[in-house]
């Protein structure tokens, strides 16, 4: 469950106070897969990483009862001066699981061959993508946020991601920002849209996803 209480964030944009979320109190249930739809700069990013932690809002607080995965996909979810393993092995630390197999599950899965061992500076964007997908799948939380990362790779490791996620989702839920709406539809069942600071529970997702091309055009 996710609760948002009387939740706000602006921006200062040019001068003047930009509201992406307004006002917002709604509680999500559990034992669904979201869609978060909204138009680009409807505040998409700024919610998943309020709802991690990694932001504060103006007013307003989450509450949640379970585990929260970093918004995988979004940059900064990894430190550039250290390997691709000592990324595992802290963030095994801080979430409280096995260092050893963590950084064993990674290694196999991301198949970054000796570049897991080498800073993750030197890693190409599909190579970090790789890295953070294998790294919050390693971590078995209660809620996945994820932006735009199932993709990452060639057709082979696409298709090993998508069969994990799937696994995954069997025993969690997550929040899911993909601008390819085939892949949302394979992922999720449900959605969230934000609209002008406004976020909307759709519990049909074909339903949410028309009101967004509607919204677009």
């Amino acid at each position: 469950m996710i609760r948002f209480e009387n939740l706000t964030k602006s921006f200062e944009v040019n001068g003047r106070r930009k509201v992406v979320i307004d006002n917002l109190t709604l509680t999500i249930g559990t034992g669904r897969s979201l869609a978060l739809l909204g138009r680009n700069g409807a505040g998409k990013s700024t919610l998943m990483s309020i709802i991690a932690g990694n932001m504060r809002p103006d007013t307003g607080r989450v509450l949640s009862d379970g585990t929260i995965s970093w918004p995988i996909g979004q940059t900064g979810s990894v430190h550039p001066q250290m390997t691709g393993a000592q990324n595992a092995r802290f963030l095994a630390r801080v979430y409280g699981v096995e260092s050893d197999e963590l950084v064993d599950f990674v290694e196999d899965f991301a198949q970054l061959g000796a570049h897991f061992h080498m800073p993750v500076r030197t890693y190409s964007s599909g190579m970090e993508s790789r890295l953070v997908f294998g790294l919050s799948m390693g971590i078995k939380f209660d809620i996945y946020l994820i932006d735009e990362v199932t993709g990452a790779g060639d057709a082979a490791f696409r298709s090993r991601s998508a069969a994990l996620f799937q696994d995954r989702m069997t025993t969690s839920d997550a929040i899911m920002v993909n601008h390819n709406l085939t892949e949302l539809k394979e992922f999720c069942d449900a959605a969230l849209l934000l609209e002008h600071g406004k976020l909307s529970y759709f519990e049909d997702l074909d339903e949410a996803i028309e009101v967004h091309r509607q919204n677009m055009r």
